[in-house]
């Protein structure tokens, strides 16, 4: 698909979106004034006189589903990318925009847009949408299976990986790719090229003559970059002079997790490696505003009890309320956390005394039946009532209700192994997946893996389960000490 006809598609699949999304929005309206039984006809709401504010409010809401699909590439080519990915997306964009939607709603006292509304629009949304994407992706795949729409490639290397992906695109033709050629200098694994079936068209010197006579859409290096900076260089300039679209297929690090990802910064292309998924976009937003707005109302729901703990705390010992202790948060990041105080005041001063009866591995410190533990102490720890003023960690920022919990100082200089650092590399929380398997009853490497787990697992879904599963652990006491 050319250019021309590529903006044109993307043009009239914006125009399909926004006609959906009215189309949805009158029928939420509908459905909600019949189930409450206003009997507003179709023909009775589009006859409604339209007031100024209404209107400035409506296009602001079109105007933001054009935005929220915008941000999940919605108006993008998915040639390559699979069903399931584009599917996903779309719920995620459905479910972000019915969000803030709702939100311009509260804001404006927009009273038709309500709970049942939002269901009704998402779901149909949702469907519409879902449906429509995979109907084009449907008609696009037997046109492409039939010879059409195809995009010429020339790959630039005779290594595995050209022999690789020259076999998905056989193997593949509904994506669309036809392979023109393939590239490279005379090498002794030339040979492996074609004992499967292919050849060199020319050599480096040899592809700009190839480039100008004949039709290319795409060029493909599969060099290995590191080796042959210089060549690759080269074409990489070459397509560029010429308006070539350059796609290079190649793990210049060898690296097994990380997700790369091209991102500008100030004007400049770079390629970014994270491991975990909890980096950014509108997920880790979301996972922002939850914690912050849980915390305050959980805060606010929870300060009767911090009165009564920190009164308890101050007539059964002596010594401050709170135990305060230097921890590492976000890539290390160290602060301030807040428990209330559990055990006698001398306690940091005493732990030498008593390192001998350590009963877990690892560098991590716990005993069971601590002796530095005061009587109130044991009980606040055991129902977890000692960890609620690291919701003040939560909204400074420090942390989040899910994610490893934050490792003390101490701890962390027992660490000998750099894997275990990558739990490092997210928020620490106040509860997670450690906290709901077993807690203190778990191994350090078991506790260390279940860490690593959650980040490369990570989701809203999960962290939904984590909280709700903290509740029953935390009321059975179990592993608390």
């Amino acid at each position: 698909m050319g250019n021309d006809h590529r903006k044109t598609f993307s043009n009239l699949v914006k125009l399909f979106d926004m006609a959906t999304v009215l189309l949805c929005f009158g029928l939420a309206t509908i459905t909600v004034s019949h189930i409450f039984s206003t009997r507003l006809s179709l023909v009775e709401f589009l006859a409604l006189r339209i007031k100024i504010q209404n209107l400035i409010i409506f296009s602001s809401i079109l105007l933001l589903w054009h935005q929220v699909f915008r941000i999940f590439d919605m108006y993008e080519s998915r040639r390559l990318s699979r069903q399931r990915d584009e599917v996903v997306d779309i719920v995620k964009a459905t479910s972000l925009g019915t969000l803030l939607m709702y939100g311009i709603a509260l804001a404006f006292h927009v009273t038709m847009i309500n709970y049942m509304f939002g269901g009704v629009f998402w779901t149909s949304l949702t469907f519409i949408t879902v449906a429509g994407r995979l109907g084009v992706r449907l008609v696009l795949r037997q046109i492409r299976i039939k010879g059409k729409n195809l995009r010429n490639v020339v790959v630039v290397g005779s290594n595995d990986a050209a022999i690789q992906f020259a076999r998905k695109v056989e193997l593949s033709p509904w994506l669309g790719y036809r392979i023109l050629a393939f590239v490279d200098e005379e090498w002794p694994g030339l040979r492996k090229l074609n004992q499967e079936g292919y050849s060199l068209t020319c050599d480096f010197a040899g592809l700009r003559s190839f480039l100008r006579s004949n039709v290319v859409d795409e060029v493909v290096v599969t060099l290995p970059l590191r080796s042959l900076h210089s060549y690759a260089t080269e074409i990489a300039e070459l397509c560029e002079e010429q308006g070539i679209l350059l796609r290079v297929v190649s793990n210049i690090f060898d690296l097994k997790r990380a997700r790369s990802k091209a991102e500008d910064f100030e004007g400049d292309s770079h390629i970014t490696h994270s491991t975990g998924t909890i980096v950014a976009g509108w997920q880790a937003i979301i996972k922002w505003v939850v914690d912050f707005t849980a915390s305050l109302i959980l805060v606010v729901f929870f300060s009767p009890l911090f009165l009564i703990t920190a009164v308890l705390i101050k007539l059964t010992s002596p010594g401050p309320v709170f135990f305060m202790q230097e921890r590492l948060g976000l890539n290390k990041r160290r602060f301030k956390i807040y428990k209330f105080r559990t055990m006698t005041a001398d306690a940091e001063s005493r732990m030498k005394e008593i390192e001998h009866l350590n009963e877990v591995s690892g560098p991590v410190f716990k005993i069971r039946n601590d002796p530095r533990i005061t009587t109130i102490g044991k009980f606040l720890r055991s129902t977890s009532i000692d960890e609620l003023p690291q919701l003040f960690n939560v909204l400074k920022g420090d942390m989040s209700l899910v994610g490893p919990r934050p490792m003390a100082v101490r701890d962390y200089e027992g660490f000998n192994e750099d894997w275990q650092r990558r739990r490092f590399s997210i928020r620490p929380g106040i509860t997670c997946l450690w906290q709901v398997r077993g807690r203190n009853s778990i191994p350090f490497e078991q506790w260390m893996e279940l860490d690593l787990q959650y980040i490369d697992r990570w989701s809203l879904w999960l962290d939904f389960q984590i909280l709700v599963k903290t509740i029953p652990a935390v009321l059975k006491g179990s592993g608390a000490s």
